[in-house]
């Protein structure tokens, strides 16, 4: 809670210019409300800011947006690839829906390769045994974005099991050290 504090803190010109520009470019809500999947299976609303236009909104969250995606915003891509439109969730740490550092919180019956993404990867469920993050051991790994296919399904729980089982103070350090590294090589290549 005390870094999701620090967070809003250090961010807060950011998060007040992310909703001026957005509320300027498309109208309507900046930020975006979705359900996802919490602690033990249990449903809360995780905030994002929205980077499609309002008309595209899909609080399903099925639908999988390109990076040069039409529908995208203006400056959209960049707001994902910098993964500025997950600042919002410093929010839903503070209200304890979510840690810092823990396996992302998914769509609830996320569709890969046409079927449910629980169905499709064994062992899913056991990702919902600790706090969602809004960084995780995948994510770090270049492993973040929509999910297409099963071996990419594979790759990010294996990585979310690997997490619970190593969670300590030091790996969630280690996870954000190179959360940080990995935005700024993703900003270096938007946007090809």
């Amino acid at each position: 809670m005390a870094g999701a504090v620090l967070g809003l803190i250090v961010f807060s010109p950011v998060l007040v210019l992310a909703v001026l520009w957005i509320s300027a470019v498309d109208g309507g809500q900046p930020i975006f409300r979705q359900e996802r999947l919490g602690l033990h299976g249990k449903f809360f609303v995780i905030y994002k800011f929205r980077t499609v236009r309002a008309q595209y909104n899909d609080p399903t969250g099925r639908t999988i947006f390109g990076r040069e995606d039409a529908r995208l915003l203006p400056l959209g891509s960049f707001m994902r690839a910098s993964r500025l439109d997950e600042l919002p969730q410093l929010v839903n740490i503070l209200r304890g829906d979510m840690s810092l550092v823990g396996p992302r919180p998914h769509v609830p019956h996320m569709i890969v390769d046409g079927q449910d993404y629980g169905s499709l990867v064994p062992l899913y469920d056991r990702r919902t045994e600790m706090v969602p993050g809004l960084t995780g051991w995948a994510q770090c790994n270049g492993l973040n974005g929509p999910v297409r296919t099963q071996q990419e399904a594979e790759a990010r729980l294996d990585h979310d099991l690997v997490y619970l089982q190593r969670f300590s103070i030091g790996f969630d350090l280690k996870i954000m050290a190179r959360t940080v590294f990995h935005v700024l090589a993703a900003l270096r290549q938007w946007p090809n």
